[in-house]
């Protein structure tokens, strides 16, 4: 017969084999933690950049917003804003044409004025869309806001050399809105669609109330 293992033996080999079990299971506790038990530094540097992100966002947004600014000459630049844009090749611009501003014609508690651009070159361009207008007073500061758009931008204009389009400032008459009325203009600015240059005309006694201050797409000729 083989010795029988002495008692103490035992008990040696049975704290071993605990040891080494207790050993693997922590082991296996620690290869299945989860992801967000990740240590605190990792979790700080994701959120530092998403916070970057967002910020440089913000500050896109604002950097666009440049209404009420003015141009190297001093000159409003809101009313430049509010014109269409325009790319074509054949543009009609400010250098080659002609601004002329009718009289306001008043009706039913409405007043509108025809704003009429003449192509003044020798070959002919295209206008669509809305121009930027604004009224400006004596000292070519801006009085009120630059005229909101009205209706629909409509189709390109051709103009041949001598011929005309023509929008429709809108506005209407004291006492219909209790807002009042702003100061007259001594002239009117307007950029044609597509043009950083803009163009005055006089104003032929336009006065703007309630607030209400808005300007059509070009449309082919002369007003009537």
């Amino acid at each position: 017969m083989s010795p029988q293992p002495s008692p103490r033996r035992v008990r040696n080999l049975a704290a071993a084999l605990l040891a080494v079990t207790a050993a693997a299971a922590l082991t296996a506790c620690q290869d299945g933690k989860p992801d967000s038990a990740k240590s605190p530094s990792s979790a700080a540097s994701g959120g530092s950049s998403s916070g970057a992100a967002s910020g440089t966002n913000g500050g896109g947004t604002g950097s666009q917003n440049t209404a009420g600014s003015a141009d190297s000459a001093g000159q409003p630049t809101a009313a430049r804003g509010a014109a269409s844009t325009d790319h074509s090749s054949h543009r009609c611009t400010a250098a080659s044409l002609r601004m002329s501003l009718g009289q306001p014609d008043p009706g039913a508690g409405n007043i509108r004025s025809a704003l009429t651009f003449t192509n003044n070159g020798k070959q002919s361009c295209t206008l669509r869309g809305f121009p930027g207008v604004s009224l400006l007073a004596k000292d070519g500061q801006a009085v009120g806001k630059p005229a909101t758009r009205e209706g629909a931008a409509g189709a390109a204009v051709t103009l041949a050399p001598g011929k005309s389009a023509h929008a429709v400032l809108h506005t209407i008459t004291k006492g219909m809105k209790g807002s009042g009325c702003w100061p007259a203009g001594a002239s009117v600015q307007a950029f044609p669609p597509g043009s950083k240059e803009s163009m005055t005309a006089r104003a032929s006694g336009l006065q703007v109330c309630g607030d209400e201050f808005s300007v059509t797409a070009l449309a082919p000729g002369a007003a009537a």
